[in-house]
């Protein structure tokens, strides 16, 4: 049975999501007793910081990904334009 891309990902993403569900279950009691006690302003800071904090590597994981797989269809295309101009060389001989 083959998969598609879209499918394999999705798969992916939907392991990824119960792989982290332990440690979102595990945060620190301290903290969140801390960030509650704060006001609304400190609060909404807090959740910004750690967006920001959280950006650097999502976009470098991304960025990795789009360059494998740019790398990977050029080459892939690459190895067909030679295994093509090689066939008509292999039928001569």
């Amino acid at each position: 049975m083959r998969f598609g891309r879209k499918s394999v990902l999705a798969f992916l993403l939907l392991c990824g999501g119960f792989w982290t569900a332990p440690v979102l279950a595990q945060s620190c009691a301290m903290c969140r007793a801390n960030a509650k006690a704060t006001p609304k302003e400190a609060q909404r800071a807090i959740n910004r910081a750690i967006l920001l904090m959280i950006m650097p590597p999502i976009g470098a994981v991304t960025l990795g990904s789009t360059l494998i797989v740019r790398y990977a269809r050029r080459r892939d295309e690459e190895n067909e334009r030679i295994a093509s101009e090689l066939k008509p060389q292999l039928r001569l001989r």
